[in-house]
């Protein structure tokens, strides 16, 4: 007995050493962020093929963090939105309230100096918005809209919960901190409270602005341009966002165009970013871009970004794996009950679009999902059926390592399978004799099985 518990002991104490040690040793670094492809050095980052939402790059992307000026985009959202609407004309003047007009000769922010003996057009004050991210002129823009800014608060929460966006919260129309309104913040919210979202849904907001309104690139990339505030007072107006092709940071084949930077002493440096290139346009996010060595700065933001946007030409390409009207192998038709057609030919709705990486078009493979709801128990659809009508999805299955997924939560790009052609369905005299031919077939089987079994 004596032996045994020595013997005990003896592996007792091997194990709480080999424990202790293993504890020491730490994985190299290289190990623990095998993920992360890039080492973006941001609190938040996201890189995303705009036609497809295919998210390419993401480093802590679901974490709200502060998005300062990036916010604009979403008052340029609702502002384009109005336009297309009638809400709002282009030409119409707006004339400064004494919350514009003092907040926009506060020379601590990107403003405009906005008169209270001048009016001032929606397009230029949207000009001075969209290029100097000036913020006089953005709550004029939310109080032409909504009737004042704090209406305009809650279309803006209201209009991210219509576009699907997750973690964020507007508080104001500009993303400043609220301590900068002097005391007028929108009405709910704190004296020091400030815009926050995720990287991702910051460039989901982006994506539905370029997709929806592509007219706004046309302002955001303009480098340089003048605000007449008033008699013989013209202000030069250079756009924040200095990766455009003629501005500090920018090349002439870089592709950049837009969208949006950010910052205050809460959310750092920030910036939304957009490239086309190659007949590829991606869309870019970073919160809080570092220099790598935990210092922000203005050059930091677009940096981390020129990284991102970099990787994504050097390295994937969009490409067109399924036509529009392919047939899914083994799945050409489907059998139809009651219609004039026994069965209905099958196709893809639209083209399948990926966004493939180089080297990788082999890891995609197809794969066809029923809407099971649109059978009955034996597997048919039931005449009438439409041309065009829904019965199904094909995916592209990818089997790669690091894969993001896509910005609306869905892990495979998809595409709609509906009918080719439309099946009507068939009179009674057809059911009838169906129905009566059936039987007799029914009938001639039992006889045939019959006489076989006496031979």
């Amino acid at each position: 007995m004596l032996v045994k518990n020595k013997r005990l002991k003896k592996v007792i104490a091997f194990i709480m050493a080999f424990s202790l040690i293993f504890g020491i040793i730490q994985l190299p670094k290289t190990a623990l962020a095998a993920e992360d492809v890039l080492d973006v050095h941001a609190d938040g980052a996201i890189l995303v093929e705009a036609s497809t939402g295919k998210v390419l790059y993401a480093k802590n992307a679901d974490t709200a963090l502060g998005i300062a000026s990036m916010s604009k985009m979403m008052t340029e959202y609702i502002l384009l939105d109005s336009i297309k609407k009638g809400k709002v004309k282009w030409d119409q003047e707006y004339s400064p309230s004494d919350y514009v007009q003092k907040i926009s000769h506060d020379t601590n922010l990107s403003n405009v100096p906005l008169r209270k003996d001048m009016k001032y057009k929606i397009k230029d004050l949207y000009q001075a918005m969209a290029i100097y991210s000036a913020n006089a002129a953005t709550i004029a823009i939310a109080e032409t809209i909504a009737g004042s800014e704090t209406n305009f608060v809650k279309l803006m929460n209201e209009k991210a919960k219509e576009l699907g966006l997750k973690d964020y919260k507007f508080v104001n129309s500009t993303g400043l901190n609220n301590k900068d309104l002097k005391g007028m913040q929108p009405k709910g919210s704190g004296p020091t409270d400030e815009n926050i979202m995720s990287a991702r849904a910051t460039a989901k907001l982006a994506s539905h602005l370029i997709n929806d309104f592509p007219e706004v690139l046309k302002t955001s990339s303009i480098p340089k341009a003048k605000f007449h505030a008033g008699p013989d007072e013209d202000i030069n107006m250079e756009n924040w966002n200095w990766m455009l092709p003629t501005l500090v940071y920018g090349t002439k084949d870089s592709g950049v165009d837009g969208l949006k930077t950010g910052t205050t002493k809460f959310a750092g440096y920030c910036f939304t970013g957009t490239a086309q290139k190659n007949g590829m346009r991606v869309i870019t996010v970073v919160l809080n871009a570092t220099n790598g060595k935990g210092q922000g700065g203005y050059k930091a933001r677009f940096d981390e970004t020129k990284k991102m946007m970099d990787y994504a030409f050097a390295n994937f390409s969009v490409k067109e794996i399924f036509p529009k009207g392919y047939k899914v192998k083994k799945h050409e038709s489907i059998p139809v009950v009651k219609g004039k057609e026994k069965k209905v030919n099958i196709q893809t709705q639209n083209p399948l679009e990926v966004v493939i990486k180089n080297g990788e078009e082999k890891l995609y493979k197809p794969s066809f999902n029923i809407d099971k709801d649109k059978l009955n128990k034996s597997g048919e659809l039931t005449a009438p059926v439409k041309k065009g009508e829904k019965v199904g999805t094909l995916t592209a299955e990818y089997s790669g390592k690091n894969d993001f997924g896509y910005l609306d939560g869905h892990k495979y790009a998809t595409v709609n399978v509906v009918t080719a052609d439309k099946v009507e369905k068939a009179n009674w005299f057809v059911l009838m004799m169906r129905g009566v031919g059936g039987f007799f077939s029914d009938v001639w089987s039992g006889i045939i099985s019959t006489v076989k079994g006496w031979f």
